[in-house]
């Protein structure tokens, strides 16, 4: 809070305000109950102990957090606003909300305090949770193990004859059995659905000869996995194996990339060249990677245009891939950490395409 606080004043914000969501969680530990019409915010401003501003009734879990807050609750028929306005120590000042921030809540605060301005963290803080520290790279680092102890389990079990919904479920449950306590998606694209990169898992039966992308996450102690992996179903064609070697080589040339300093964009840049070169730039659709952390996507984002430069502690994903419509894509993903002099994966299970009946 301490850091969040110092980074929004370099920005020229006069304080943060923090409602329920991903932010909230990191920054003081606490997660209401559910969110709800009625308010929590964590206010933070220069001078004044970090403060909780929740409902009554929910007043009693918020002070087990261990964050050192001080807390203001008010009631129902309070107008809530009004408790939380004398907070923000400076009335025309601009503050930072957090994304999550439901339009009935930032209008209300506007409603009482008419002469100050709000923007998003994602725009004036997009690196507050971008450099793990080492206990947040080692919950990452579990997840991946976990999500690689799943992939290696699901290589086993049959896919010709099942439909990709039977897939999805068998993954998502082997997820759980490896510690997930939260399963996001499990994507499952077989034959011409591969080629959708957010195809959602369906009823169609898995046939011989189809290419299938596995892309399948969640969180694990709060924090996230994010694993694609494509496989085949009996023995790929020529062609198969050549876009899958493509896109390895694309994703291995990414993954050699990172350094400390590199700039986001420059990664992408190197996986879209080895694709292009080989012919198939119009088919990588999507940006490079994406952060992770308490959330499955969040900043740094590796895509062209953007220039922040890769700081030891990030964490995110390299996943081209190609996407050949109404015919079949291919698509691997790892998670990676930078490092003081390079990058780290967090997924180890093999980039070879694997196999299965």
């Amino acid at each position: 809070m301490r850091r969040a606080l110092a980074e929004a004043g370099a920005v020229g914000l006069a304080g943060l305000v923090v409602t329920p969501g991903p932010d909230l969680g990191y920054l003081c530990g606490y997660t209401p109950p559910a969110a709800t019409e009625r308010l929590t915010a964590l206010v933070l401003t220069p001078g004044a102990a970090p403060t909780l501003v929740v409902p009554t009734l929910e007043r009693g879990d918020a002070e087990r957090t261990p964050a050192g807050l001080r807390f203001v609750d008010w009631t129902d028929g309070v107008d809530p606003y009004g408790v939380l306005a004398p907070l923000l120590t400076r009335p025309d000042g601009r503050y930072g909300v957090s994304d999550e921030t439901w339009a009935l809540h930032l209008l209300g605060l506007q409603r009482v305090l008419p002469h100050s301005t709000y923007a998003g963290l994602s725009d004036v803080l997009p690196m507050l949770r971008a450099v793990k520290d080492d206990a947040e790279v080692y919950r990452l680092a579990a997840a991946g193990a976990a999500a690689d102890a799943a992939f290696e389990r699901i290589l086993t079990a049959r896919f010709g004859g099942r439909r990709e919904r039977e897939v999805a479920a068998d993954l998502a449950d082997l997820l759980r059995e490896y510690g997930h306590e939260q399963v996001d998606f499990t994507i499952v694209g077989s034959g011409p659905n591969g080629a959708n990169p957010h195809h959602e898992a369906g009823d169609r039966v898995i046939e011989p000869g189809d290419t299938v992308v596995l892309d399948f996450g969640g969180l694990r102690s709060g924090y996230g996995s994010d694993t694609t992996r494509t496989v085949h179903v009996g023995e790929p064609t020529a062609e198969v194996r050549r876009v899958y070697e493509v896109v390895r080589d694309a994703q291995q040339a990414a993954y050699e990339a990172v350094a400390p300093g590199v700039e986001c964009q420059r990664i992408d840049a190197v996986a879209r060249a080895v694709i292009a070169d080989a012919g198939f730039g119009e088919y990588f659709i999507h940006r490079t990677g994406h952060g992770i952390g308490v959330t499955t996507h969040e900043p740094p984002y590796l895509v062209a245009g953007e220039r922040q430069r890769l700081v030891p502690g990030m964490c995110f994903s390299i996943e081209p891939g190609i996407y050949l419509p109404g015919r079949f894509g291919v698509r691997i993903e790892d998670i990676v950490t930078v490092t003081d002099s390079a990058g780290r994966r967090l997924n180890n299970t093999s980039h070879e395409l694997q196999l299965v009946e």
